[in-house]
């Protein structure tokens, strides 16, 4: 059974992204399932409009209430998928949220615009998430990025599970660099334990650089890490100098 998104938008063309690359051969598939539902369509008003000045003035417009929660009701009536409203009161996006998300059957994303929701229709809204402290000109430009970062740990998205396991952010710990021909590039060499075949080494070598990168780059992430006996031994044996890049 197809993992189902349902997208309530003003501009439902933004989403015909997810038509290409590894999200579109997914939907083609079977895996994933993507619904965009304009809520223009769900309005009362015979000039189509969707939004109003704010009561006690103020600068801009603001979605109204009635076609909002209609579309939500529409597609409610098919679904049972919580409702997410991409908004700056959420929480934060991070790759635990996407974990979290992933397990769901379905998913309901109400994008907003304008200056926002009229604050009644948070009675229908089930959560809440923000891309990070900063403004975008409307919450598809939010949805976009988590759609796809949900999708990728939905299972038989990616070729297999190692495509996201060892991708940065996935256990609090950067990903590793990776190299392709040639062995040389402008007298720059991929290093030589990857042009060995030894996957053991390989494989340390990449967790003990991970964790470097990540100590260096995020040391907010690496603080939360439990790091083992191995991880201690290969920070002091694979990262005593530079050289190890």
């Amino acid at each position: 059974m197809a993992v189902k998104f349902h997208i309530l938008t003003l501009f439902p063309d933004m989403f015909n992204i997810f038509n290409e690359s590894i999200i579109g051969r997914a939907v083609a598939n079977g895996i994933l399932e993507i619904n965009t539902v304009n809520i223009r369509d769900y309005t009362k008003d015979k000039h189509k409009k969707v939004d109003d000045y704010p009561y006690g003035g103020g600068a801009g417009m603001v979605m109204a209430a009635q076609p909002i929660v209609d579309s939500i009701r529409a597609v409610k009536s098919n679904s049972c998928g919580k409702v997410i409203y991409l908004g700056p009161r959420g929480r934060t996006f991070n790759e635990e949220v996407a974990k979290e998300l992933a397990k769901e059957k379905e998913l309901i994303f109400l994008c907003g615009h304008y200056e926002g929701i009229d604050e009644r229709v948070y009675k229908y809204i089930d959560d809440e998430i923000s891309l990070g402290d900063f403004v975008l000109t409307g919450g598809e430009m939010a949805c976009i990025p988590i759609i796809d970062s949900i999708s990728r740990l939905v299972p038989g998205v990616l070729s297999s599970s190692e495509s996201y396991i060892e991708e940065s952010f996935y256990n609090n710990v950067l990903e590793y660099p990776q190299y392709t021909r040639p062995p040389v590039f402008e007298g720059y060499a991929v290093p030589e334990v990857l042009l060995s075949g030894h996957h053991e080494k390989i494989r340390k070598w990449r967790r003990a650089i991970s964790l470097k990168i990540t100590k260096t780059k995020r040391p907010d992430l690496f603080s939360k890490l439990e790091l083992s006996s191995e991880d201690y031994r290969l920070l002091k044996e694979f990262l005593q100098s530079e050289d190890n890049f």
